[in-house]
């Protein structure tokens, strides 16, 4: 069920309204979560605009967070700058996180009120009803104290809790073990998405993404597996493998006779690392790759460090060969300064400003801006996060001739990513997609 879209602030069911829906849930389902989204900032709008102002802001990402979240069943508005959201549907802290990493995806872009940007963030906390007799007081209870857990934390401003929080507490602490396991055990797998020339759709490339086969989660998205690895200074060591593992699927995909290059995106903790770039030429004499078919992409938290060894490395790894890109461009604040100093391969603009391309004259003009950046510094411009035709046709109309996305393939295992390459198919799934849309 996708929610409706409101037409105005009041429309949207208030705090009492809201926790009738939640007891009218809680008698039916027998699992659920409730997410509190507290919009952070919003008194700058308040101070800056008036009344009518701040509430055309909050119908916005009302409205907004209704799309993003088409698989909710209730949304509510809990106070001034609170929004509750119900989901029955996920009911694990793993399945939240990966809620709160779409909401952070699709809120990068900014809202407009009165010719101002304004970039909603949020504190979020959740709680999640795995018992029954857990009533609806309870797990409100829950996201309350989830929420001030993450307004507390500077970090990481996003927590969760569960009726049996002594099990999220427990899985907290047995998270290290795990990630040492799976390190040791062929747990880890590098999936690949295919890069695109978005003219002739042949694969040009392709970006590594890593995902955890956890014996008993499941398919474990990256978020999780970065913070265990953050929080127990283990980042080297889960980049290292991630690096070779690159490096040998490279090389087996050589081996199958396709020569393109292979992106891996790189952790900051690794390039503060002396002891990276000898890492790299041993990596490079071990499977017989050249330096051409390696690309290190570098997010914007890269971008913003002034290390002298950072700038140096990457000097180093360029002189090597190795292509350097930066992902992500536009999700974080770039540092301009710094993109027009560093030699670049490639600008891989966010899926962010894809994704609503067609709605957001905003977007279009970033998207623009960002060619204008890269022809200047003589480097390709990308574009992430392509999922239908008509995305595909205003890129092209703006001169972007390569990308990735949904449109052609999500990320899937090398086997299957070597059969792509095989079959090589993308223009007949863009053109079916076409006559579909129309």
């Amino acid at each position: 069920m996708t929610l409706e879209q409101h037409q105005h602030i009041n429309n949207i069911p208030n705090r009492y309204h809201f926790i009738e829906i939640v007891e009218d849930i809680a008698r039916t389902e027998e699992r659920f979560s409730l997410m509190l989204l507290d919009v952070m900032r919003f008194s700058d709008v308040s101070a800056a605009f008036d009344h009518k102002s701040g509430d055309l802001v909050l119908l916005q990402i009302a409205n907004q967070i209704c799309r993003i979240f088409d698989d909710a069943t209730a949304i509510g508005r809990l106070s001034g700058d609170i929004f509750g959201v119900v989901f029955v549907d996920a009911f694990t802290p793993d399945s939240m996180r990966a809620k709160n990493e779409r909401l952070i995806s699709h809120f990068k872009a900014p809202l407009m009120v009165n010719d101002t940007a304004f970039i909603a963030d949020f504190n979020v906390g959740a709680a999640i009803r795995k018992n029954k007799a857990t009533d609806s007081n309870t797990v409100i209870s829950l996201a309350e104290n989830a929420l001030k857990k993450s307004k507390a934390n500077r970090h990481v401003n996003f927590s969760v809790l569960t009726d049996d929080s002594q099990e999220v507490t427990g899985k907290g602490l047995a998270l290290k073990a795990d990630l040492k396991r799976a390190l040791n055990s062929e747990e880890l797998e590098l999936y690949f998405q295919p890069k695109v020339d978005l003219n002739t759709y042949e694969i040009i490339g392709g970006e590594c993404l890593l995902r955890w086969n956890h014996p008993l989660d499941g398919v474990v998205f990256p978020g999780t597996l970065l913070q265990a690895a953050e929080s127990y200074n283990m980042m080297n060591e889960l980049g290292y493998w991630t690096l070779e593992s690159a490096f040998k699927a490279t090389a087996a995909i050589i081996s199958q006779g396709f020569s393109i290059p292979i992106s891996v995106n790189i952790s900051p903790t690794q390039l503060y690392d002396p002891n990276m770039l000898p890492k790299i030429c041993k990596l490079l004499e071990k499977y017989g790759v050249t330096p051409e078919m390696i690309e290190i992409e570098l997010t914007e938290d890269v971008a913003l460090s002034n290390s002298l060894l950072v700038k140096r490395q990457l000097d180093e790894l360029k002189k090597l060969g190795v292509a350097i890109s930066m992902d992500d461009f536009g999700k974080g604040y770039s540092n301009l300064s710094f993109i027009r100093d560093l030699e670049l391969s490639a600008i891989k603009i966010d899926k962010t400003f894809v994704l609503e391309l067609e709605q957001s004259p905003v977007n279009i003009a970033i998207v623009r801006a960002t060619k204008t950046i890269s022809d200047a510094k003589g480097c390709e411009t990308y574009a992430e996060g392509i999922e239908n035709p008509q995305q595909l046709a205003l890129l092209k109309s703006m001169g972007i001739t390569k990308g990735q996305g949904f449109l052609f393939s999500q990320a899937v295992p090398l086997t299957q990513f070597v059969d792509l390459l095989k079959e090589n198919k993308f223009s007949e799934i863009v053109n079916g997609s076409a006559r579909n849309a129309g």
